[in-house]
């Protein structure tokens, strides 16, 4: 019904002995729940002023603390083919185990006697080394041998060039003389005739001494030809002087010659004897590639190649272990913006999937269920999500974690900052700005927090 009068009908008209009329003009005061309402405000006000503690949420996944405990791929450096497994997936397996056995597909290692062949290569070629020595040897004694020889000879060759020269001396005093009788002949012969001329000599005198002279002449000659073959002599003595060193350098070229022949060949037998001991080397260490060992005790998780027969390439992954003994950590994610806020060191609050947890991230006092971490480690290059990715480890002032945990179950994380009023917290999430920036004392987390 419309109030298109100013006359009220309830005014005039009495309608509260119906029920109708009862119910809507029935008035209600609400002093309860007006009074709820005020301590509700009061109570709101209040705990606007109570202390909040900022802080910094993230997501991440449980991992190890060192790169050397986390799950790993084993893989073989060299192609092959499978021929035996030694353990199943689950199995524990001790550092050293033998996990599978294969074999080789290459042309060139098909020969199971090929590290023993070597070997005798190796013995072979060193057995040529050791002859090479001695032949260098040798021909180093051949070569003092000709030295010594040669000395001698031309000791023996310079000695008869002195007596050369001696004789050439001797000759030449012997011709002086000579030339000296025939002078003396001479005169006696030229006085002898005039003294037959005067006749005071008889002709027979005269014939005596031109017989003398005559044979004066003759021993002048002959002296003469004495001379010429002595200084001859010394010719020769010279000349085979010069003939023995010709000689004998001759022959110890050609012995030095063939000295460093063979030492050329000794080098390079003994680098082709080092060349098969490194193959010898290579093959031996490529033998034992043949059966795959477990890197560290651990559990096998999944064989990610199977069967008997199948092939693979080197580096391709065989099977997958995870160590049995490791240290817990936890790996998360942080918005660039709060990374200053980040320091080593710095407390955090950790919640494990699975595990029953009630969290108020504003007062840790009053979680339950939440485990302590420190950071030990921030990444410096942002990750492919677009975070930060930081590593936290247990809190050794903190409860234990729980030996339930399995490396890659989920973790929700809360580093914990400066304790703000409430309604500065509401203030700063409604205008969107970050937490109040906090550095610590040295760099790392030296001051008591939250």
């Amino acid at each position: 019904m419309l109030n298109i009068s100013p006359n009220k009908l309830n005014q005039k008209v009495d309608i509260t002995g119906y029920k109708a009329g009862v119910k809507v003009f029935h008035k209600r005061h609400y002093k309860h729940f007006n009074r709820f309402l005020a301590a509700f405000f009061i109570i709101a006000f209040i705990v606007m002023f109570l202390p909040w503690t900022q802080n910094i949420t993230g997501k991440g996944y449980l991992t190890t603390l060192k790169p050397d405990q986390r799950p790993q791929t084993i893989q073989s450096p060299i192609p092959g083919r499978i021929e035996k497994w030694y353990v199943k997936e689950g199995d524990f397996v001790s550092k050293g185990d033998t996990i599978l056995h294969i074999s080789e597909i290459k042309s060139e290692y098909f020969d199971p006697n090929l590290v023993k062949r070597t070997g005798q290569q190796i013995k072979a070629k060193s057995m040529a080394v050791t002859s090479y020595q001695e032949k260098v040897k040798a021909l180093s004694t051949q070569i003092g041998a000709l030295s010594n020889e040669r000395q001698l000879k031309l000791e023996q060759a310079r000695n008869k060039l002195i007596q050369s020269k001696l004789k050439v001396q001797s000759d030449s005093i012997d011709l002086e003389a000579a030339k000296t009788n025939i002078t003396i002949a001479e005169r006696q012969y030229n006085r002898t005739v005039q003294l037959e001329k005067e006749g005071l000599k008889a002709v027979t005198d005269v014939e005596e001494k031109r017989l003398k002279l005559q044979e004066t002449q003759a021993k002048l000659i002959s002296q003469e030809n004495k001379l010429l073959a002595s200084k001859n002599d010394v010719i020769n003595a010279q000349v085979e002087i010069n003939r023995i060193q010709a000689e004998y350098t001759d022959k110890i070229s050609k012995a030095r010659s063939d000295m460093f022949t063979a030492q050329s060949n000794q080098f390079d037998s003994e680098a082709q004897v080092t060349k098969l001991e490194n193959e010898y080397t290579n093959y031996e260490i490529r033998n034992n590639l043949l059966y795959i060992r477990a890197p560290q005790s651990g559990f096998i998780n999944k064989a990610l190649q199977s069967g008997i027969g199948e092939t693979f390439k080197e580096g391709d992954r065989l099977v997958g272990i995870m160590p049995s003994d490791y240290d817990m950590a936890v790996e998360t994610f942080v918005e660039p913006i709060d990374l200053p806020l980040i320091h080593l060191g710095e407390k955090v609050r950790i919640q494990f999937d699975g595990w029953p947890a009630i969290v108020f991230s504003g007062w840790p006092n009053v979680s339950f269920g939440t485990f302590g971490g420190e950071v030990v480690a921030i990444e410096t290059f942002i990750s492919d999500n677009g975070r930060y990715r930081i590593l936290l480890a247990p809190d050794k002032e903190d409860v234990p974690w729980p030996k339930d945990l399995r490396v890659g179950s989920g973790a929700n994380t809360i580093a914990l900052l400066e304790d703000v009023p409430i309604w500065f917290e509401l203030w700063r999430q409604l205008n969107g700005f970050p937490p109040n920036y906090y550095q610590p004392e040295n760099g790392t987390s030296d001051v008591a927090k939250k």
